[in-house]
């Protein structure tokens, strides 16, 4: 949560390529389902160079998989392996990879579903640079075509769709980490609204504005909203990491109230500095831009508020008494 908070500081793009890739050891390491002999070597390789990896699973039908429905993705078997054919959107670092984990489905009653592992100097592989976003511009989130990719047979180890189960408090964690990353964009708008407050000396008051009892007083709100959701992140990470049983079900609340509280932060800076924090030269624009894309990760605000409410209410439902 701190290194990806730090990243997200620095660049957020970065952060979120980085954190795409942690994510998969971190699942590996949850249920292995890498080629023993392959994933040592992708280790190794990372010890000397950046070996990307990420789980490409949007699709433009789709949209967000989170939200349910099966990949129209497919996965054939042949005599050797397997052949993958579909259309992936919001690809992630796609023209950096060192491999895709594709989501699939075999086409079949009880399909098999899962990721395949496809290298990315795969032969029919195809990335489409649509990606022209409103932040995180430099996160090469582009859609991917993958045109009859020939992948060997221990690259998929899928599941039966009867068989699936939801995932567990890892994956949450996860998701949560990848939420951090925006707490650092936003304490990066704050320095600069800072350095700002310092610098700037308007003639009629001969004083840098950071001396006004009205800057301090936003600076304090600011500070306010990055406490707040740094607590909520960290304290709800912990409770993932000790194994208390309460944090699954605070995480699902802890990322709209994290993303809130950034978003805010970044907005109260923008609005005490006016123009200067629109302007293209100045980091601020940036920052703005970037931290709203927190709300298209998953749990998105409204799904997140519908789990929760379901789960208080169910809780504190009357027992149906026995007949």
């Amino acid at each position: 949560m701190r290194v990806f908070e730090a990243l997200g500081k620095g660049d957020p793009s970065v952060a979120l390529i980085s954190s795409m890739t942690v994510f998969q050891h971190v699942m590996q390491g949850r249920a292995p389902f890498w080629p023993d002999e392959l994933y040592r070597r992708v280790v190794a390789d990372s010890l000397t160079r950046p070996v990307l990896l990420n789980a490409i699973r949007a699709e433009p039908e789709l949209g967000a998989p989170v939200r349910g429905g099966l990949p129209a993705t497919k996965i054939r078997r042949t005599a050797d392996g397997w052949v993958v054919r579909g259309h992936k959107g919001f690809a992630t670092s796609s023209e950096g990879l060192s491999y895709h984990l594709v989501w699939v489905a075999t086409e079949e009653d009880d399909p098999l579903i899962g990721h395949v592992i496809v290298p990315a100097e795969a032969e029919g592989i195809e990335i489409v640079r649509t990606w022209d976003h409103f932040g995180l511009r430099a996160s090469s989130t582009h859609d991917v075509l993958y045109h009859d990719v020939v992948v060997p047979e221990s690259y998929f180890r899928g599941e039966r769709l009867s068989a699936q189960v939801p995932p567990d408090s890892t994956f949450a964690a996860v998701g949560l980490g990848a939420t951090a990353l925006y707490i650092g964009v936003a304490r990066a708008a704050q320095d600069f609204f800072l350095r700002f407050a310092h610098e700037r000396v308007p003639t009629a008051l001969g004083r840098p504005i950071a001396t006004t009892e009205s800057i301090q007083t936003i600076a304090g709100e600011i500070e306010a909203q990055l406490t707040a959701a740094e607590e909520i992140a960290f304290g709800v990470a912990r409770r993932l990491e000790t194994g208390d049983p309460s944090g699954l079900g605070r995480v699902v609340v802890a990322k709209p109230l994290i993303a809130r509280a950034a978003i805010s932060a970044v907005q109260t800076a923008v609005a005490a500095l006016g123009n200067p924090a629109l302007t293209r030269h100045n980091p601020l624009e940036r920052h703005l831009r970037d931290v709203h894309c927190v709300r298209v990760h998953p749990p998105q605000e409204d799904s997140a508020l519908l789990a929760a409410g379901r789960r208080t209410l169910a809780a504190a439902a009357p027992e149906t008494p026995t007949p």
